[in-house]
C-alpha cells in the first residue's frame, strides 16, 4: 500500500527490509526513487533527528559517478527517511552468491570503482564505515567495462554514524559487520577513512577468493582474527597485486593506502588481469555460529534477536534496486561486544581461512568440524558405554546399588 513520505514523495512498493529499516521503491517530482524509511525508534530518538539534520549538507553534497546520490533527508512526524537515486541493477553481494567468484578483472575493476567513490566521500570528510559487498550496487543499465564488469556504486552513506551514537551504544560495543571491521574499530578507536579502505580490500580478496580473509565462525572469533592474525596469501594472481592488498589490509591504518591512490594503483593492474579466469581455491562451507566452541559477542539479529546457536550465518542485502530479498541478520548494524585485551592477546579460535586445494575441508570449516563432532561423538558415546560397564560391574559385586553422583549447574 502507498503511503506519503513528506510532502514531495510516495513509497509505493517495499524492495527490502534491514536493520535499520526498510527500503522503499518511490516516487518524487522528478521520477522514481528509492527510499529508505528508518525505523520508527529511530525517528523517536530526538538526539538521532538532530544528528540526521546535521549530516543532511554532507550527505547531499556527495555528488559522483560511483556513489548512490541522496536526494534528499525527510523528517516529517514520525518519518525519517533518505530519498535516494534508483539503481537499475543487483548488489554485489547477489551477483558473489551466484558466482560465487569473479574474474580477477572484473573484481578489481568494481573495487577500483568503489574507491573512486571512497575518495570523493572521504574528500568532503564523509566516512562510510559499512563498506562490503551488500553495499555495492551494480548499474545494468550502463556501458559494460574491464571483465565485463558493470559500473559500481558505493550506498548506505551516512547509515553507520546516524545509528551509532552516543545514547544508542556504549563503548563496549561495536556497529559493523564482522567480516570488514578494520582493527581499530575491534580496539574502541574512532573510525577514519582507513577503516573504509580496509573494508574494501576484504571486499576485494572476498569477490577474488569466493570467502573473506577472517570471517567463519562466531563474530567474537572473527573480531579477534582481525586483530591478531595475517592475511594468508592467495595463490595465482600478480605479486603487485597481492601487495596492494596486503597493504590495505594492515593492522595499521598509517600503512592503508588512501582511496584515491588505490584506484589509480588498481587500475594499472588491469592489464595484467586480461582474460585471467576465476581463482582455482575452494571455497569453505556454509559457517555456523558456535557460541559454545568459540567464547566471546553473541551475533544479533536484524529484529534484535541473539542468532541461534548452530543456525547458519545467512548473507542478504537491502539494495535499493526492485525484486530483491530482504535483509538477514549479516547486516550493517550488528551489536557486539569489544573483546578485552586477554581475549585478543589470546588469539583466535582456528586461523585465517587459507586457501587450499579443490575439495580438501578447510580447516574450521562446517564439512570440517563435522567430522570433527562426529569424532567427538564416536568416542563420548564409547566412554560412556565403558563407563556404564564399570558402573554394573561395581553394582554387581556390592550389595547395595552405587550413589548416583551429585550434579550442580551454573546460571
Amino acid at each position: 500500500m502507498a503511503r506519503k513520505i513528506g510532502s514531495r514523495y510516495t513509497a509505493n512498493q517495499i524492495l527490502g527490509r534491514g536493520s535499520a529499516g526498510t527500503v522503499w521503491l518511490g516516487e518524487g517530482p522528478e521520477g522514481p526513487v528509492a527510499v529508505k524509511l528508518l525505523r520508527e525508534d529511530l525517528a523517536a530518538d530526538q538526539e538521532l533527528v538532530g544528528r540526521f539534520v546535521q549530516e543532511r549538507t554532507a550527505l547531499l553534497g556527495l555528488d559522483h559517478p560511483n556513489v548512490v546520490a541522496v536526494r534528499d533527508l525527510v523528517v516529517d512526524g514520525d518519518d525519517l527517511a533518505l530519498v535516494m537515486d534508483l539503481v537499475r541493477g543487483t548488489d554485489l553481494r547477489t551477483r558473489l552468491d551466484r558466482e560465487r567468484r569473479l574474474a580477477p578483472e572484473a573484481a578489481v575493476a568494481i573495487v577500483a570503482d568503489v574507491a573512486d567513490g571512497l575518495a570523493a566521500a572521504h574528500k568532503a570528510g564523509v566516512v562510510h564505515r559499512d563498506v562490503k559487498p551488500e553495499n555495492v550496487l551494480l548499474d545494468m543499465q550502463g556501458p559494460l567495462g574491464p571483465g565485463g564488469s558493470h559500473r559500481a556504486l558505493l550506498t548506505d552513506f551516512g547509515v553507520a554514524k546516524l545509528i551509532d551514537s552516543p545514547r544508542r551504544t556504549k563503548a563496549t560495543k561495536i556497529i559493523g559487520t564482522p567480516d570488514y571491521l578494520a582493527p581499530e574499530i575491534v580496539e574502541g578507536l574512532p573510525p577514519r577513512a582507513a577503516v573504509d579502505i580496509y573494508a574494501l580490500a576484504t571486499v576485494l580478496y572476498e569477490l577474488l577468493a569466493g570467502f573473506t580473509p577472517f570471517g567463519g565462525g562466531h563474530p567474537g572469533a572473527v573480531l579477534r582474527r582481525h586483530v591478531t592474525e595475517t592475511v594468508v596469501p592467495l595463490p595465482g594472481i600478480p605479486e603487485e597485486l597481492w601487495q596492494l592488498i596486503v597493504q590495505c589490509l594492515a593492522k595499521a591504518p598509517a600503512s592503508r593506502l588512501r582511496a584515491s591512490e588505490l584506484g589509480g594503483r588498481l587500475r594499472e593492474q588491469l592489464p595484467l588481469l586480461a582474460g585471467m579466469p576465476p581463482l582455482d581455491v575452494d571455497e569453505p562451507e556454509a559457517v555456523l555460529t558456535e557460541s559454545a566452541d568459540e567464547p566471546g559477542a553473541a551475533e544479533v539479529g536484524a529484529d534484535g534477536s541473539a542468532a541461534e546457536a548452530g543456525s547458519p550465518v545467512r548473507r542478504g542485502a537491502v539494495p535499493l534496486v526492485p525484486g530483491h530479498a530482504p535483509d538477514s541478520n549479516r547486516d550493517t548494524h550488528t551489536s557486539m561486544r569489544v573483546p578485552g585485551p586477554d581475549e585478543l592477546d589470546g588469539g583466535a579460535h582456528g586461523t585465517a581461512r587459507a586457501p587450499r586445494a579443490a575439495g580438501a575441508p578447510r580447516p574450521g570449516s562446517a564439512r570440517n568440524r563435522g567430522a570433527v563432532r562426529r569424532r567427538r561423538i564416536t568416542l563420548a558415546t564409547a566412554a560412556a558405554v565403558l563407563a556404564a560397564a564399570a558402573g554394573v560391574a561395581t553394582w554387581a559385586t556390592t550389595d547395595d546399588p552405587p550413589t548416583p553422583p551429585s550434579t550442580s549447574t551454573t546460571p
